[in-house]
C-alpha cells in the first residue's frame, strides 16, 4: 500500500462563485488562482502524486504555463489517477477536509463525493469529504480564503 497527503489554499478575490470538489458553489466572491482554484481537487491531486512519489500539482501543471489558466481541476485529478493506475495501483479510499468559515460547504458534499468518485473510478463509499471552520481564527476564520487537506490510500492492483 501507499499513502499520500495533500494541502492547498487560495485567497478569496473577485467573482460570484467558487469551485470545490468539481462543484460550482454560488458565493459573493471567487478564488484567486491560475486554474479554477478548486482547493479540494488540488489537495487530492497532490495526495495522489505524493503517494506515487511523483512530485506535486505544480510539477505537472505549472502556473507559468498559459494553457492551465482557468483550467478545470478535474483535468488535474484525472491525470493524477491515470498515473496511479500506470504505476500499478488503485485508489482504496480518500478523505478530504475543507477548512472554511464561509461559505457553508455541507449542502454540496454529496455532489463533490460523486464527482471525485467518478474521476477516481471508484465507488462513492470510498470517498469522504468533510468541512470545518477555524472558529474565527486565522485567515480562513477571517474569511480571507479557503483551504483543504487530503489523504489517500493506494493498493497494488
Amino acid at each position: 500500500m501507499r499513502i499520500g497527503q495533500g494541502f492547498d489554499v487560495h485567497a478569496f478575490g473577485e467573482g460570484d462563485f467558487i469551485t470545490l470538489g468539481g462543484v460550482r458553489i454560488p458565493y459573493h466572491r471567487g478564488l484567486q488562482a491560475h486554474s479554477d482554484g478548486d482547493v479540494v481537487l488540488h489537495a487530492l491531486s497532490d495526495a495522489l502524486f505524493g503517494a506515487i512519489a511523483e512530485g506535486d500539482i505544480g510539477v505537472h501543471f505549472p502556473d507559468s504555463e498559459p494553457q492551465w489558466s482557468g483550467a478545470d481541476s478535474r483535468v488535474f485529478l484525472r491525470h493524477a489517477v491515470g498515473m496511479v493506475h500506470d504505476k500499478g495501483y488503485g485508489v482504496a479510499n480518500v478523505d478530504v477536509t475543507v477548512v472554511a468559515q464561509t461559505p457553508k460547504v455541507r449542502p454540496y458534499i454529496d455532489e463533490m463525493r460523486g464527482h471525485i468518485a467518478q474521476d477516481l473510478i471508484i465507488d462513492q463509499t470510498q470517498v469522504n469529504v468533510k468541512a470545518t471552520t477555524t472558529e474565527g481564527l486565522g485567515f480562513s476564520g477571517r474569511s480571507e480564503g479557503i483551504a483543504a487537506f487530503a489523504v489517500v490510500m493506494l493498493l497494488r492492483r
